[in-house]
This record gives C-alpha cells, structure tokens and sequence, in this order.
C-alpha cells in the first residue's frame, strides 16, 4: 500500500497518528536519527557553532560537530498502513531545554540516545521523562571507535527502573532506527496498560 491509498476493493485506511520525542545529550545523534527513517525531508533548524556559544557547548568527543539543533528536528515514518509516528527532535543544550514541555505536549513516548562517551549527558532527559511519567527507552548510539557495554552495565551506569528498556542502535542506519521506534511504541504501550490497570485496581 501506498501511504494515502488503499488496495482495490477495500476502503481507504485512516492511519492512526503517533508523536514521539528523540532525546538526549548535545551531538549524540538526534538529527541524524531523525533523518535516517523520515519518509518526508526533514524539518532542521540548524545553526553553526560559532565562538560566542563555545563556554557552554561542550564539544568534547564531538570535536567534528559543527552545527546545533536551536529548535527541533522534524520527521515522519509509516510503520504500518494503519500507524504513523511524527518525530521531534529535541535541542540538546542546556539553554534550549525551555522548549522541551512544549515539544513533549502529546507526546505517546520517547527515545532517550545515549553515547558511551559522553553517558552523563543524556541524565538530564531521563530525569525529565521520569519526572512527568512519559514513557522512554534508552538507544545506546553505537559510535564507531566507542567502547561497547552490556545493555545492563548502561542500564546500571544511569539508574533506570528496570521496566526502561535499553537497545544498541546506529543512529544511520535506517532499518535500526526503525526497530528503536517499534520498541518505543510498544513499551508506550504497555505503560499504558499497566497505568490502567493499577487504577482499576
């Protein structure tokens, strides 16, 4: 099926519409995800690093990384004919974080990525999606020339519940970023379940 249309015979599907946020540390991959999976062209808001930002965007690690997401990245992927996910993107930095609440306005669930390198970076998303009860996984970004760890040592080094779940991913590579988001949406899911059923209870 083409999105949109449907087989002879059968009536047009209405796809149900999902949003979910990508999150996490400065130059750990967030836009590149985005764009990795996104069947429409992307929406960036780029701009280039320039001196005056130098004090507070810590390149480290990320010493290549010449521009910066100021608002959000924007993209769309048909995971079914019946199910299509919207993803924003998050601004890394510290002084962008204001627009967070309103990014996260809807949102089903998120993807917290993570890199090895740079692990304490992403502590800021997780403590946000913890604190507002929005469902999260952690994608471990598989940057070539960063250690490799077991899902649980990450698991450990963040302290997450042990219903978050962790995955390795490559942020490139659009068949993984793919099985990231279908994990997403079924943890999502699940929560969902679980919340409703603690209070009928």
């Amino acid at each position: 099926m083409i999105f949109g249309r449907s087989e002879r015979g059968k009536p047009p599907v209405e796809p149900v519409t999902l949003k979910i946020l990508v999150a996490g540390g400065f130059g750990v991959g967030k836009t590149t995800l985005v764009g990795a999976v996104s069947e429409i062209k992307p929406l960036r808001t780029e701009e280039y690093l320039t001196e005056a930002g130098r004090p507070v965007d810590d390149t480290t690690g990320v010493e290549g990384k010449h521009t910066t997401t100021v608002a959000m990245d924007f993209g769309r992927i048909t995971l079914r004919e019946d199910l299509v996910l919207y993803l924003f993107g998050t601004p890394g930095q510290e002084r962008f974080w204001f627009m967070w609440d309103e990014l996260s306005e809807g949102a089903l669930g998120a993807v917290v990525l993570a890199d090895t390198r740079r692990l304490e970076d992403c502590f800021a998303a997780v403590d946000y999606f913890e604190r507002r009860s929005i469902p999260f996984l952690v994608a471990v970004n598989c940057f070539e020339g960063a250690a490799r760890y077991p899902e649980e040592d990450v698991r450990g080094a963040l302290d997450l519940d042990d219903g978050v779940p962790v995955m390795l991913c490559d942020a490139r590579d659009r068949i993984s970023v793919r099985d990231v988001l279908v994990g997403v949406v079924q943890h999502a899911m699940d929560f969902g379940a679980e919340r409703r059923r603690a209070v009928t209870t």
